[in-house]
């Protein structure tokens, strides 16, 4: 803009600045609250893991790998917990590079605001010298014209055109020197304003890299957790689970004998005994 009391440009950077910060307080917050959801499933994945029971009667081999099982789907759970501080950990960081963009903003600010402030009552106090030098200029040329006014008269007039005119050029002398410290400061600020926004773009953009980093490395170490749980299935063997369970709940090597028939009825018409039979080993 052509007016030299317009803060338009100005304004419209400062309201940038505040877009930014703003933005910068949206990924925070949304950091907190997924910090929120993450500790929420890693204390129920903890539960789930510690009170529902998962084979608690299943024995030897297989037993250890729901052993294992159970306690990596705990190990996940508190690694969601960890990742839940880490989350509030970056959240703090953007608030405090957020609160410190702020404080060094706020001085330039106040700067420009008190340049905005003396440039404009200057060019104020400039414009009602000026409009007076005008108004006041055609009256003392005619009073110059009229040849029948007293000498003194006209000296008097002539004197106040002059001081008129001179406070005129002090004001715009002392307006430009006003002007000049304006714009070699709005420079200086624009400057500073611009390395600032750099600054926060980057921060942003790199909290964001960091913040993906972190899911992916939280997934990479959940799948370490679930590879234990893998090889220790593999260690699992139906064989050995049987034998076991056959050495803890053998009651012996051999069958029962079979029940022999004896006659108590008529002892004389059989009178050749039964044999009994052999108890017969078990094999596998």
């Amino acid at each position: 803009s052509m007016d030299l009391t317009s803060t338009v440009g100005y304004d419209s950077i400062i309201q940038h600045l505040n877009d930014g910060r703003k933005n910068c307080k949206e990924f925070e917050d949304f950091l907190k609250e997924r910090a929120i959801i993450e500790e929420k499933y890693g204390k129920e994945l903890i539960n789930l893991s510690k009170k529902k029971p998962c084979g608690q009667t299943e024995l030897n081999t297989l037993k250890r790998s729901l052993d294992v099982f159970k306690q990596q789907i705990d190990n996940v759970g508190q690694g969601r917990i960890q990742l839940a501080q880490t989350l509030r950990e970056e959240a703090k960081k953007m608030e405090d590079f957020r609160e410190k963009q702020k404080l060094h903003r706020k001085k330039i600010e106040l700067i420009m605001e008190a340049i905005h402030k003396n440039r404009n009552l200057q060019y104020k106090k400039t414009m009602e010298v000026k409009q007076m030098c005008c108004c006041f200029l055609p009256y003392g040329i005619t009073l110059l014209t009229h040849t029948c006014m007293l000498f003194l008269k006209l000296a008097q007039t002539k004197s106040a055109l002059e001081d008129s005119d001179r406070s005129y050029q002090q004001s715009v002398t002392t307006l430009e020197k006003i002007r000049e410290e304006w714009e070699k400061e709005h420079i200086k600020a624009c400057e500073f304003f611009e390395a600032q926004e750099c600054e926060r773009i980057n921060y942003f953009r790199n909290a964001l890299w960091l913040h993906v980093n972190q899911l992916s490395q939280d997934c990479v170490q959940n799948d370490e957790k679930y590879e234990e749980i893998r090889r220790s299935l593999e260690m699992c063997s139906i064989e050995k689970d049987i034998d076991f369970f056959i050495n803890l709940r053998k009651t012996g090597s051999l069958v029962p004998a079979p029940v022999v028939y004896e006659n108590y009825y008529n002892t004389q018409r059989n009178p050749a005994p039964v044999r009994s039979p052999v108890a017969v080993p078990i094999s596998r």
